[in-house]
């Protein structure tokens, strides 16, 4: 009967440390951006390789 007591405090104080740290980041703002993170999958951001060996510079040589 003793364990259960344990476990019931264990996983109190746990959960107790969960909300703290999740309160914690709320303050520090890690979710306040809630619209890019969907939207930056449309945008294409690979830039052209730009150096002597890539195929880019060598179309613009022709």
């Amino acid at each position: 009967m003793s364990v259960i007591i344990v476990l019931i405090a264990f996983s109190m104080l746990l959960a107790l440390a969960f909300l703290v740290a999740f309160m914690l980041s709320m303050r520090n703002g890690q979710f306040d951006d809630t619209s890019t993170p969907q939207l930056r999958m449309l945008f294409d951001n690979n830039a052209p390789a730009k150096g002597k060996g890539s195929k880019a510079s060598e179309e613009k040589k022709l």
